[in-house]
Parts: structure tokens; C-alpha cells; sequence
């Protein structure tokens, strides 16, 4: 099965939660798909409590099971909590620090700016997504993509913006990879021991 391309928006409502970022959609129908879907819900058993955060943490970085399951044994031999390695390693892709660094407004968007060539690292064209960032990493925009009307307007914007700290902005078109992701930085929303709980099943 490939990536998921349908609607995000019923995505987001299943899950009751905004995973794809803005959703003004969603902010008028937050309750679950279907004709069933204002109805009371059943109480979901552990097991699909597990599978639920899992799911929903794919869905969110926009990853097929199969590279989420490698991440999760890459981050299982890792020394420290597995959970958090894994969050590290997930925020530490490269689309998603194109994302961070407040140049894409959506973690696809991002995806598709380094599939499109636009992104470079360390001076050199990167257009795999699912790089990994790494301390003392310079990241910045094509000279064509800094041109856009768009970008111009973006990299005024950003100047105010507030990045997590293992992203420091140079400027609106560069950004330099200063330490891998801290706690402070890793996604709230995601109960991580959950993904670990089921892979450990």
C-alpha cells in the first residue's frame, strides 16, 4: 500500500485531533466520521489504545509502516527511553525540519520541497526526505526558491518566529542544526510509551 493521499480532514476527525495542522474543517466537525459519529464511542481496550497512538503518529510524519517499524528498532538498541529515541529520531528527518524551521506550513508541504529538489544540505542538493539531520547540519533553500514572492514575504515572517532550540535560524533562507532534539522539543501530543507498549507485545 502506498501513502496515504485521501482526505486528511476525516483522518483528523477518526482521531479527534488537528494532525495535519490548521484544519478549519475539522474546527466545525471534530467528531468522528461517519453517520455513527456523534454518537457516545465505545471504551477502546489497551491493545487498540496502543494501536491508535501509533497510528496516529504515522499519519502525523506521514510514514509507511514498514520505515516506522525500522525507526522503532533504530531507536530501540539507542541508549535511553525508547520512546523518546524514537520522537528524536522521527522530529531529526530532514522534511520535518524544513517544517520546523518554518519554511513549508505542513509537514507534507515540506515532504514535497525536498522531493522537488528545493531543499539543500550542507551546500549540497538532499531530496530524501527522510534524511537525517545531525548536529553542525546546515540546511538551506534553492537560490530560485528564495526568490519566490512567497518565500520573500515567509523569510520577513520568520524573523519572529519562534523555532524549537535544536533549530537555530540564520536567516528567512538558512537554518543550522545546533543539537539533536531535546525533550522540551519532542511532539506533546503523542504518547510514545504507547508505540513502545505495542511493539513490545
Amino acid at each position: 500500500m502506498g501513502r496515504y493521499t485521501g482526505p486528511r480532514t476525516k483522518i483528523s476527525r477518526r482521531f479527534g485531533e488537528p494532525l495535519f495542522g490548521n484544519d478549519k474543517a475539522f474546527s466545525r466537525r471534530n467528531y468522528p466520521p461517519g453517520q455513527h459519529g456523534q454518537k457516545r464511542q465505545r471504551r477502546q481496550s489497551e491493545y487498540g489504545m496502543q494501536l491508535r497512538e501509533k497510528q496516529k503518529t504515522r499519519y502525523i510524519y506521514g510514514i509507511l509502516e514498514r520505515q516506522f517499524r525500522s525507526y522503532y528498532g533504530k531507536a530501540l538498541v539507542q541508549e535511553g527511553e525508547t520512546g523518546t529515541n524514537l520522537l528524536r529520531l522521527l522530529e531529526q528527518r530532514l522534511d520535518n525540519g524544513v517544517y520546523r524551521a518554518g519554511w513549508a506550513k505542513t509537514r507534507a508541504h515540506a515532504r514535497q520541497m525536498v522531493n522537488h529538489g528545493q531543499v539543500k544540505v550542507n551546500g549540497r542538493k538532499v531530496d530524501v526526505p527522510s534524511y537525517t539531520l545531525r548536529p553542525g547540519d546546515t540546511i538551506t533553500l534553492k537560490e530560485k526558491v528564495q526568490q519566490r514572492p512567497e518565500f520573500v514575504d515567509r523569510a520577513k515572517a520568520l524573523e519572529e518566529q519562534k523555532t524549537p532550540s535544536w533549530i537555530q535560524l540564520k536567516d528567512g533562507y538558512t537554518a543550522e542544526v545546533t543539537a539533536v532534539p531535546q525533550q522540551d522539543d519532542l511532539p506533546r501530543e503523542i504518547e510514545a510509551q504507547r508505540i513502545v507498549e505495542f511493539y513490545s507485545r
